[in-house]
């Protein structure tokens, strides 16, 4: 099966091109407001090394959150009009996906700094989700100690170990594959709490 799959959701700059059961990746861990400048140039860097046209991936995966607002957009709405241009079906992956399937069992919780204090975090066991997405404050972490507490390489959240969000987006794209749906109306950003504009109001 061949695929891409892209995550703009955070600091980073995933994107992974799999042809013929060969994987290539791309990955900037310092990307940040660059997404929109770097996201086509990388991606169609790395189906050139694949041998891989956009035409020929069986299905588009993306990174729907939680994370940055804008970066969020970036990577759905590019990964959107990939689908519509070649009729192909998009998966949709989550940002604690890419943390949580780092493990093949047990409880884990994928946290992610949302600054201020505060986290997001999901929970799974054995690769189901058991806390849904949601937003706690540092002191909250105390319920959730039965689980492992996951996060992102380089975001030295203490108590956290750190596992990469490539991996984690790979295997979280074989793993879910079968999932991927041509009604594009169904795959939305995935908004744990309103942006600090939207809380201003």
């Amino acid at each position: 099966m061949n695929y891409i799959a892209i995550d703009t959701s955070g600091d980073h700059l995933t994107v992974i091109a799999v042809k013929d059961g060969k994987t290539y990746t791309f990955f900037d861990k310092d990307c940040k407001t660059h997404h929109s400048e770097r996201l086509m140039e990388e991606t169609e860097k790395l189906c050139l090394k694949a041998g891989l046209e956009l035409k020929d991936a069986d299905f588009f995966a993306v990174v729907t959150g939680a994370g940055s607002f804008t970066g969020i957009r970036i990577g759905l709405a590019t990964v959107k009009a990939m689908c519509y241009a070649h009729k192909k079906p998009c998966l949709n992956i989550t940002s604690f996906d890419t943390i949580a399937y780092n493990k093949d069992s047990g409880k884990v919780l994928s946290l992610i700094d949302a600054g201020h204090g505060g986290y997001y975090i999901c929970g799974y066991e054995n690769g189901k989700v058991t806390v849904s997405p949601s937003y706690v404050l540092e002191k909250d972490l105390e319920k959730y100690r039965d689980y492992r507490f996951l996060a992102a390489e380089g975001a030295n959240i203490d108590g956290a170990e750190e596992v990469s969000v490539v991996t984690g987006l790979m295997r979280a794209a074989e793993l879910k594959k079968d999932t991927a749906t041509c009604d594009l109306e169904k795959i939305n950003p995935l908004y744990v709490r309103k942006s600090q504009a939207e809380e201003g109001r």
